[in-house]
């Protein structure tokens, strides 16, 4: 810290204290002599440098200044002075690629991970973050800075963040959903962010939760989407939201420092290692996205008073990034005419929880608005327009430049469901119609492909009858991915589809997800309750199904009070591949698209001619917008 912020702070902070303890206006005051404050920046590393992030599997986050030499090896061996981590048998990873000698590529303020080789990795022993006290001071990089370019609003955000933590106002731990997630606030008090540290997703190493069990890398709640990576899909779909024409909230990649940030550690037969309880002031990669102030979200609200244009916006959205989590609960709506009653009023909707999108292969997708009757209404002209003039191979380009460490399996099903949606609304169909195309259907109990999948597999075997590839032909990393989930077990399913109806099962089908937060209220000591924990909705899964959980206890370097920790394959079946995107060749992949398009013009069609009277049946007679 300079002299003179040091000085500064010394001066300014007691006075803010003793007018917040006797000052009527002490908000204001606060506010007021905060903004005059200093807002120190992290200083830009010198030429030819560039600032990186290297984050190890159980969530260690280090900063760190590349010189023109340097190469994986140095970058191991700082990681390995700073935090006392073994590096023996790790990789560096970015992505998709495997770095060793040649760093060039690596621009500013990427974030890196370092992972174990498969044939050393374990799933059952946590890895944790050294507890240096001095461990702050190895990092010179500054309490939150954003990893890559952002738009002005959100280094706003940012700078406003920072000069809270500054000001002591600590962040508000979020108790609802099932990983890490975090109100920060201004100086004001007011919430103005929401941050989720990777390494505190569902299945990650400091899930605090409870839910842990894998590596950062590994295969994760969903089985294309890894652990540790939902934070840039999150900003993947910021970025993809053009003009904002889905509404949804300015978000960010950012490292940030502090010691709310949850940390597990192993208790040896139920004592914790220390009994003390202690802070660490921890850094973390993180998602950060600008708080909207709502009133309540769409699973709260009876959907008729949603604005027509407001779900078709949603729904063109999450059906470019084939949105694998699309539930009332990640819909925010916000009343507009200031009206005290929850029905017949005016409402803005604000889509978020974007973590689950932009999987490395298709799978079951949930989209909750295909139940909508606003769904079934044709698309306006603007809407068209807007599909009109989307560019798939612009927008993998510009993830590509904004989000390097984005993988390219991610990105091929960016362009194949724009594509197909594309194809889709040329072709008139309406937002329902187009969602059940990508949705699986369940008959005698077995899974389905989807209408889209069943068209990309006509499209695999034209590109093999088009020319015999090798099938072992530039698989690379993608081998690596089916070897971790080879070890992890088998993921077996068998009742996912929201499609799905079964006379001999009572109830309707809700998301799939929900039985997770459902099972976070349940005695956690309780064993026969976890037994029963996912058959909590109206579709019961065979025994067969489960795997034998592997339980540890952990406790928070927050907090004395032990959670159970729930093994990752205890919990939902990852849904079956039917289609693998990843494993094509840049020349396979070309001849997929074309031959893809051929065959959905087809498919299209068929759905057409067959889904008027559908439409007619959904919409029915009463609905009014």
């Amino acid at each position: 810290m300079s002299p003179n912020l040091e000085s500064s702070l010394k001066t300014q902070v007691p006075a803010l204290l003793l007018r917040r303890l006797f000052g009527a206006g002490a908000r204001r005051d606060e506010a007021a002599a905060a903004k005059q404050m200093p807002r120190p920046s992290p200083s830009p590393p010198p030429a030819g440098r560039r600032r990186v992030f290297v984050q190890t599997e159980s969530g260690c986050v280090l900063g760190m200044d590349l010189d023109r030499g340097d190469n994986a090896h140095t970058v191991k061996r700082r990681l390995q002075l700073a935090l006392n981590v073994p590096t023996g048998g790790t990789s560096l990873t970015f992505g998709d690629r495997v770095l060793e000698n040649d760093l060039s590529s690596i621009r500013s303020d990427s974030p890196l991970l370092l992972t174990r080789n498969s044939i050393h990795r374990s799933c059952s022993t946590p890895c944790l973050c050294p507890a240096s006290k001095d461990f702050e001071h190895k990092d010179s990089s500054g309490l939150v800075e954003i990893l890559g370019s952002s738009s002005h609003s959100v280094k706003r955000l940012v700078d406003d963040v920072a000069t809270g933590i500054r000001t002591g106002l600590d962040p508000v731990p979020i108790d609802s959903g099932l990983g890490g997630s975090y109100y920060f606030r201004d100086v004001g008090g007011d919430r103005v962010a929401i941050v989720k540290p990777t390494d505190e997703e569902p299945f990650a190493p400091n899930n605090p939760k409870g839910f842990t069990g894998r590596a950062l890398g590994q295969p994760g709640l969903k089985k294309s989407v890894r652990v540790g990576e939902t934070g840039f899909r999150e900003v993947a779909a910021y970025l993809l939201d053009h003009e904002n024409f889905a509404n949804v909230p300015a978000t960010a990649l950012v490292k940030i420092t502090h010691s709310v940030f949850n940390v597990n550690r192993p208790m040896n037969n139920g004592t914790p290692a220390h009994d003390q309880k202690q802070q660490q002031v921890t850094s973390k990669i993180a998602s950060f996205q600008q708080f909207i102030a709502h009133d309540f979200d769409a699973s709260d609200h009876g959907t008729s008073s949603f604005p027509v244009a407001a779900v078709h916006r949603i729904g063109i959205l999450d059906i470019r990034i084939f949105n694998t989590d699309r539930h009332g609960g990640n819909v925010l709506v916000r009343k507009l005419d200031g009206g005290t009653g929850r029905f017949g009023c005016q409402t803005e909707l604000f889509p978020i929880d974007h973590g689950l999108c932009l999987p490395e292969n298709l799978e079951d997708p949930y989209f909750e608005w295909i139940h909508w009757a606003q769904a079934s209404i044709p698309f306006s002209e603007e809407e068209l327009e807007y599909i009109r003039n989307l560019d798939p191979m612009r927008d993998a380009t510009m993830l590509r430049r904004e989000l390097p460490m984005i993988r390219e399996a991610c990105l091929r099903v960016l362009i194949l469901c724009t594509i197909f949606l594309k194809e889709a609304a040329t072709s008139g169909l309406c937002l329902a119609e187009i969602g059940e195309m990508m949705t699986r259907e369940f008959r005698g109990m077995e899974e389905e492909p989807s209408k889209l999948e069943v068209v990309c597999m006509e499209a695999r075997k034209k590109v093999a009858e088009w020319e015999p590839f090798s099938p072992g032909v530039e698989q690379g990393e993608d081998i690596d991915f089916q070897f971790s989930m080879d070890v992890l077990g088998g993921y077996t399913d068998t009742i996912r589809s929201p499609r799905f109806h079964c006379s001999g099962l009572k109830g309707s089908f809700r998301n799939p997800l929900t039985k997770l937060v459902e099972s976070m209220n349940e005695d956690n000591d309780d064993e026969e309750d976890r037994k029963e924990f996912s058959m909590h909705s109206s579709h019961r899964i065979p025994s067969s199904e489960f795997n034998t959980p592997s339980v540890h206890r952990t406790t928070s370097l927050n907090g004395s009070v032990p959670v159970l920790n729930r093994s990752a394959d205890e919990q939902l079946p990852s849904s079956m591949c039917f289609v693998r995107l990843s494993d094509m060749s840049a020349e396979e992949w070309h001849v997929f698209i074309e031959k893809f398009q051929e065959l959905l013009k087809e498919a299209l069609d068929e759905c057409k001619a067959a889904g008027a009277q559908r439409m007619k049946q959904r919409l029915g007679t009463s609905c009014k917008f």
